[in-house]
């Protein structure tokens, strides 16, 4: 390809960011359904006394979300004729969750504002809210996505990162999305709260990389916690915290775990641990700052709730998250 190639390439994927970006605003619904975000508020808070882990489970439906062909809330949809359900790709099967607080929130915001509000904004809006009353910062959420009226299985199983892979490949799935690494780590600095089920890290516990040993990287006193919950070969689906300093609270101890060799995931402990990266130095800024994780989490949160999004009059409002119209 030649530079000037490269250069017309670089400038029209900037354009295509720039106009999605352009077409989402925060007051998308101020005409429309002004109080969309009390009500979506007042549905997770009575969600929030039942279940402790939906602020970890809505955020993880977002990023999911948006990975796979934008924030089109295309992850929402049922299998149906023609639909191949992205809640049935290997990173969300068995894990995802969520999906009735979602309906609840749809349901709440049909009675007011009938056919307004998309599924994809709820999850962006809920995400906010929940990180917010988790401790964590809040932002102003771009608003004006719309629904697809399909789901991409195949590319969710592609597309979403794995808590199995290397640095390199997960850094290349966020640089797909036109992620960096400052977005990386920041996001990842999600796991500060909600749960992982053993059946995603237990292979570091045991046997990692076919050499019968456990991850080098992982404390030997956090290792014994881990392997109580997770005996080699016991239950894949017994759960336990992604920071176990502060399991329940938004802060930025998720980045001192991973100083302390206490991070859950490979993919936590890789940023740290990986020698040279350059994901390490903003490991130790955000340990040192809880200022500066969240102001880069809420800049992060909104860069990646502008991946592809549906305007215009592209996709639909759904009526039904599950389903098309």
């Amino acid at each position: 390809m030649s530079p000037f190639s490269v250069q017309v390439t670089i400038l029209f994927t900037s354009l295509l960011f720039s106009s999605s970006i352009a077409q989402l605003n925060p007051t998308f619904y101020d005409t429309t359904c002004a109080n969309v975000s009390s009500i979506v508020r007042g549905v997770v808070q009575q969600a929030a006394q039942n279940d402790e882990r939906i602020g970890a489970k809505l955020i993880r439906l977002h990023f999911h979300d948006c990975f796979v062909d934008g924030c089109d809330g295309s992850i929402l949809l049922d299998d149906a004729d023609g639909i191949a359900s992205e809640k049935n790709a290997a990173p969300n099967a068995g894990s995802a969750a969520g999906f009735d607080v979602v309906d609840d929130i749809k349901t709440a915001l049909e009675n007011v504002c009938p056919g307004v509000v998309s599924c994809a904004d709820i999850l962006a809006i809920s995400s906010q809210i929940l990180v917010s009353m988790a401790g964590g910062p809040t932002w102003e959420v771009q608003l004006g996505r719309r629904d697809s009226k399909s789901a991409n299985q195949a590319g969710a199983n592609t597309s979403i990162p794995s808590p199995f892979e290397s640095l390199s490949k997960i850094t290349a799935k966020f640089t797909a999305v036109g992620l960096d690494s400052t977005d990386l780590v920041a996001l990842s600095g999600a796991h500060t709260f909600g749960r992982a089920q053993c059946r995603v890290f237990s292979h570091r516990l045991y046997n990692f990389s076919s050499t019968g040993n456990p991850d080098p990287s992982l404390d030997t006193t956090y290792l014994g916690t881990l392997r109580q919950t997770c005996p080699d070969g016991g239950n894949g689906n017994a759960i336990t915290n992604l920071d176990p300093s502060t399991p329940n609270g938004f802060d930025n101890n998720y980045f001192t775990n991973l100083q302390n060799n206490q991070g859950l995931l490979q993919t936590d402990q890789e940023l740290f641990s990986t020698t040279g990266a350059d994901t390490v130095d903003i490991v130790n800024r955000f340990a040192n700052s809880q200022s500066e994780f969240f102001d880069n989490f809420a800049k992060s949160m909104i860069k990646m709730g502008n991946i592809s999004p549906l305007t215009g009059n592209n996709g639909e409002i759904r009526l039904d998250c599950k389903r098309v119209n």
